[in-house]
C-alpha cells in the first residue's frame, strides 16, 4: 500500500472527522484523567520513558492529594462520564490502590489501571474488582524470551501470562493486552497472536516505540520504515479476519501519528490525539499535563498551587490549537497537514521538534 495515497472516499471521511476534531477541541470535555501514582516499578524495561526503578527518587503521591484534585473537578463534570486511569511506574506497587479505587467509585467515577501484571494474582484482582475497577491494560511484549528481554527480569513472562489467563476467566471487566513492537519481537508477532487468541484474549493493541527515555539510545527499540509498513499491513489483515469471523480477537494500532492511506484501516477510528482535548493527567510531582509521556515543557500547572479545573478550562492552548507546529519542519511543507495537524504532543521533543514521523518517512 502507498501510505501517501489518500483515496476520494477516505479524504471525504477525513474531512468530516477533521470538523468533529475541531469541535471537540473547542468544547474540550474532560473524559479521561490519568494519575501517575508512583514511580516505583518491579521491572527494568528497556523502553521505559520514565526510567522507573524499584526505589524511586520521587516518593509516591499521597492518595489524599490526588483525591482532593479529583474533588475540585466534581462540581463541573458528570463523574459517570470521566474515566480515571491509574498508572506509574507500576501502580500495583501501592498497597492502598484498592482503597483509592473504592473512594473514586463511591464518588461516581469509573476507574482502571495499567499494569505489567507481575503482582496481579487472583486475590489482588478480586480486591480491585470489589473496589469497583472496570478496566485494565496489561503489557506483554512477546513470548517468553522476547518479553523477559524487553522487561529486564527473568520470569516476567510467566507471571504476566498467568495474569492474562486469569483475566480471560474474568467477567465484567473491559481489558486489553498492549504490545510494544520492536525489532526483536517483530518477526514473532504471529506466534504471539496465536497464543493470545488460544488463551481467549479479545483485544490486542500494538504500539510502536518513540525515541524517548531509555529507548532513545537503543536502536533495537525502533522498527525500521519497512517493518512499520509491514506492521500496518499485518494489522489491516488481522482486522479483516476479525470482521469476517476468521478470528475472535480484535487487533488495532495505538495512537502514534497520522498513517496516510492506512487511516481508517488499522485503528478503530481516524487519527486524533485527545491529549489536552479530553484527556488530562496528574503526574507524580503534581504537574498537570495531558499524558505522562509528554515533556515537561508542555505541563500546564501543578495541583499543589493551581486548581485543576481552572487549568483544564484555560490552559492546554498548545494542545487545542496546533498552528504553531506548522512553522516547524517537517510540518511546514507537508501535504497532509490538514488531516494530521502536526501529530500528537507526545511526538514532540525539545523545542517542539518532531521526534519521529512515519508519514514523512513513507509518504513521499
Amino acid at each position: 500500500m502507498d501510505i501517501g495515497h489518500i483515496g476520494l472516499r477516505q479524504r471525504l471521511q477525513l474531512e468530516v472527522f477533521r470538523q468533529m476534531r475541531h469541535n471537540q477541541a473547542r468544547l474540550h470535555p474532560l473524559r479521561q484523567l490519568f494519575w501517575e501514582c508512583t514511580m516505583r516499578c518491579n521491572l527494568h524495561c528497556r523502553h521505559c520513558g520514565s526510567d522507573c526503578k524499584a526505589t524511586a527518587l520521587h516518593p509516591d503521591m499521597p492518595a489524599d492529594d490526588f483525591l482532593h484534585a479529583v474533588d475540585s473537578i466534581r462540581p463541573h463534570v458528570n463523574p459517570h462520564e470521566v474515566m480515571i486511569v491509574i498508572t506509574g511506574g507500576e501502580p500495583l506497587m501501592r498497597d492502598d490502590l484498592a482503597d483509592v479505587g473504592r473512594t473514586l467509585h463511591d464518588r461516581g467515577f469509573s476507574w482502571g489501571i495499567v499494569t505489567n501484571g507481575w503482582l496481579l494474582d487472583e486475590a489482588r484482582l478480586r480486591e480491585l474488582l470489589a473496589a469497583g475497577m472496570t478496566s485494565l491494560t496489561i503489557s506483554l511484549d512477546g513470548l517468553r524470551d522476547d518479553h523477559d528481554w524487553m522487561r529486564g527480569r527473568r520470569g516476567c513472562f510467566d507471571r504476566t501470562w498467568r495474569a492474562i489467563k486469569l483475566l480471560c476467566r474474568t467477567r465484567g471487566l473491559t481489558w486489553d493486552v498492549d504490545t510494544c513492537v520492536n525489532r526483536r519481537n517483530f518477526p514473532h508477532l504471529d506466534d504471539m497472536r496465536q497464543a493470545l487468541e488460544a488463551a481467549g484474549v479479545g483485544r490486542w493493541r500494538l504500539l510502536t516505540i518513540f525515541p524517548m527515555g531509555r529507548a532513545a539510545s537503543d536502536p533495537d527499540m525502533i522498527v525500521t520504515d519497512d517493518e512499520f509498513r509491514a506492521l500496518m499491513d499485518y494489522i489491516d489483515r488481522q482486522r479483516d479476519d476479525f470482521r469476517n469471523g476468521r478470528t475472535s480477537m480484535l487487533c488495532y494500532y495505538g495512537c502514534e501519528g497520522f498513517l496516510g492511506a492506512y487511516e481508517g484501516k488499522t485503528r478503530n477510528h481516524f487519527f486524533h490525539c485527545d491529549a489536552g482535548i479530553s484527556v488530562a493527567s496528574v503526574l507524580i510531582d503534581g504537574s498537570i499535563s495531558a499524558c505522562s509521556s509528554i515533556r515537561a515543557d508542555y505541563h500546564q500547572g501543578n495541583i499543589y498551587r493551581d486548581d485543576l479545573w481552572t487549568v483544564w478550562q484555560n490552559g492546554f492552548k498548545p494542545y487545542r490549537d496546533h498552528t504553531w507546529m506548522r512553522r516547524l519542519e517537517p510540518c511546514a511543507d507537508c501535504k497532509m497537514w490538514r488531516y494530521c495537524e502536526g501529530g500528537g504532543m507526545h511526538q514532540r521533543g525539545e523545542g517542539g521538534r518532531l521526534m519521529l514521523c512515519r508519514f514523512n518517512a513513507l509518504g513521499e
